[in-house]
């Protein structure tokens, strides 16, 4: 009992108070013994009924604080039950002891008592473990920070969302409701602006020969098929020209729009596909960003990227994501050679405003990635500027090609090695990249890093790896060959171009070799640019020279071959026996080789190479875009040439290639 209640109106003044009434009952008794035993009489009565009292309050008290105890027990008890959170105690063991009442209509049951966690919250286990290091590794203070770790985990019950808080040291867990706030936050994402620009990316070229009336018939026909797509899934869309359109949208109908894989630019091309080019659509969107303005710049950029793979394909950038859908047709030529004049004129000023120019391609360089650097070499002596051209190291598939370079001494002597480029190049230099627009890719990456003005001209379709900070960009999928981007600029670049017979045959064997001998890629102005070339003294006996096949060669193509076999009907796939390594250009001749093949769409070769690891060579005939299958397994290339480079072996790799196949073919279908 507190001692406030037990002083309440006794304690030392009141055991004076009955001592002074003691010495007044004596002193009344000296004077009249009668009165004074009266009065000590009263005195003692008085006293045993306090005393009385005094005990029947403290009986009283104490019973009166045991029943609000045992009240407050009880009520914490159901106030604990009946809390809107679910409560569980477990044991060591993981096993369930206790539970409230809420924990049990969270999994519609009475008691989870003897249940596993590992059964009813795989999740919270799963979680926990991940967080547990390895035995081997713990000491004492790093199990006892483990044990006072708490957890924090969304699980879902029955469509209710909850967030789990484990308490390792009490062996204890909540389970909050966070529905609502899951609801919400669900409906905050899917609402969250997209933004996106619809291109009509060869209308010129379609409604080439058309007059006003049928060209502007063609734009309402394409127009009302775009309208039409657009409130199916709930698009906002606003023409800014006749061929561009402003789309806005939020999260879920983007989302819709990527799991429907942009039918529109299957439904454009179909519905135009009696006109000499069918009509093709462009489209770039872009997601996630904090402001309008910069949703604005990405959707741009994603435009961008999908017209530098061809067009007739879209671009979603949603965060770090970007994802391509469509690309199926090959790029359409353009018609005009204002461009190149332009970009000609553009790169003749740069070179006359530098002190060096450095011409440096890919890795393992190819015939055409020499060819148009030998170009550009030229371009740059015809303006006194000092140039050379990086490259290190031998390569089988252009070793006939230099052993005809080494003939003319001039030339060969303009060839540096990396080390010798990193040492001379300065601020002012100007670096042309050719053949590719991946600084990975590139000879030496240092050069790409340390330059301050790059140039790229390239024919490869844009991957998501780019040269952003280049000053000047020439990128034309629909170009055959880097080396036909190079000789329209060298008609450009100067008044009178003057090439050696030696120079202008390495332009036109890069064009010839990936042409495929004028087979494949070509349009008009490939020819345009062959004939060019030819007129001023290109050499096609020194090509065919140059790109005879040795006799073992043959021999090694003809035993990879035997391995070949057909899936989904139209697909040539080659898996070498293992331990045979092949280099890249024999892989790469082997995929061209089975291309030819009567009932052959598309063809791919997979061997491990020399440096250990496993090459894939794909290549088409543009019924399939194995571009977008060798960006699945983390290469790229080109709608119907495409390569990567895996680790593992070549078994793991069929596996990888296998799995694409399948599922390009369940969401759109392999062939167009």
């Amino acid at each position: 009992m507190p001692k406030f209640l037990q002083k309440r109106w006794h304690g030392y003044h009141t055991v004076w108070a009955f001592m002074l009434l003691l010495v007044l009952i004596i002193v009344i008794s000296i004077y009249n013994w009668v009165l004074g035993v009266t009065s000590l009489f009263l005195a003692g009565t008085f006293c045993f009924t306090m005393l009385k009292t005094e005990i029947s309050f403290r009986r009283s008290l104490v019973e009166y604080i045991n029943g609000l105890s045992f009240r407050i027990k009880r009520v914490e008890g159901e106030a604990v039950s009946m809390l809107p959170l679910g409560i569980i105690l477990y044991s060591e063991d993981r096993t369930v002891e206790w539970n409230n009442r809420h924990a049990g209509d969270i999994f519609s049951r009475k008691s989870l008592v003897g249940e596993s966690l590992q059964e009813i919250l795989p999740e919270v286990i799963a979680s926990f473990q991940a967080t547990v290091p390895n035995k081997r590794e713990l000491n004492k203070d790093s199990v006892k920070d483990l044990s006072l770790k708490d957890q924090r985990v969304e699980i879902t019950v029955d469509e209710c969302h909850y967030q789990a808080v484990v308490i390792p040291s009490e062996r204890l867990l909540y389970l909050y409701d966070i529905t609502e706030l899951v609801v919400l936050r669900e409906r905050y994402e899917e609402e969250k602006l997209a933004l996106g620009i619809l291109l009509m990316d060869n209308l010129d070229e379609s409604a080439q020969g058309m007059d006003d009336q049928q060209r502007t018939s063609l734009i309402a026909k394409v127009t009302s098929e775009i309208t039409d797509w657009a409130k199916q899934f709930d698009v906002y869309l606003r023409r800014l020209s006749s061929e561009r359109y402003l789309m806005m949208l939020n999260h879920r109908n983007l989302q819709a729009l990527e799991e429907s894989r942009f039918v529109i630019l299957d439904e454009v091309r179909e519905m135009t596909a009696d006109l000499k080019v069918p009509m093709t659509l462009s489209i770039g969107l872009a997601f996630g960003a904090e402001s309008a303005s910069e949703l604005g710049a990405l959707a741009q950029s994603s435009l961008d990227m999908a017209l530098g793979r061809g067009g007739d394909q879209a671009a979603v950038k949603a965060g770090q994501r970007l994802s391509f859908y469509g690309g199926k047709s090959n790029a359409a030529e353009k018609r005009t050679r204002v461009r190149a004049r332009v970009i000609a004129h553009a790169l003749r000023d740069l070179m006359q405003e530098s002190d060096r120019v450095l011409i440096m391609g890919h890795r393992t360089p190819d015939i055409d990635s020499v060819g148009a650097a030998i170009g550009l070499l030229k371009a740059a002596q015809m303006y006194n500027v000092e140039a050379n051209i990086v490259m290190e190291g031998p390569n089988p598939s252009i070793t006939r090609m230099i052993d005809e370079i080494r003939k003319d001494e001039e030339l060969y002597k303009s060839f540096i090695p990396t080390e010798q480029a990193l040492q001379i190049m300065t601020e002012h230099t100007l670096l042309i990249v050719v053949d590719t627009h991946k600084a990975s890719m590139t000879m030496e990456p240092r050069l790409v890093q340390y330059a301050s003005r790059i140039v790229v001209v390239d024919h490869h379709r844009r991957g998501e790896e780019f040269i952003n900070d280049a000053v000047l960009v020439y990128l034309e999928p629909y170009a055959s060959s880097t080396c036909e981007l190079v000789t329209e600029l060298l008609q450009y670049i100067h008044e009178k171009v003057k090439l050696t017979p030696l120079e202008a045959t390495m332009l036109l064997a890069g064009i010839t070799v990936d042409t495929k001998q004028f087979a494949l890629h070509t349009g008009s102005r490939t020819f345009e640019a062959a004939g060019f070339l030819r007129r001023i003294g290109a050499d096609t006996i020194l090509i065919q020279r140059m790109l005879k096949e040795d006799l073992q060669e043959y021999l090694s193509k003809a035993e990879i071959i035997k391995h070949a076999r057909m899936v989904y009907d139209h697909i040539a796939l080659c898996v070498t026996v293992p331990g045979m390594k092949i280099p890249q250009l024999l892989i790469a001749q082997t995929a061209d080789t089975l291309l030819g093949m009567t009932n052959v769409f598309a063809s791919f070769v997979i061997s491990e190479r020399p440096d250990g690891l496993i090459g894939i060579s794909a290549r088409s005939l543009g019924r399939m875009n194995v571009q977008v299958v060798m960006e699945k397994l983390g290469g790229g290339g080109h709608l119907s040439n495409a390569a990567v480079q895996l680790e593992g072996t070549g078994k793991e790799a069929e596996a990888r290639l296998l799995s694409v196949l399948a599922e390009i073919e369940a969401k759109e279908g392999l062939f167009e």
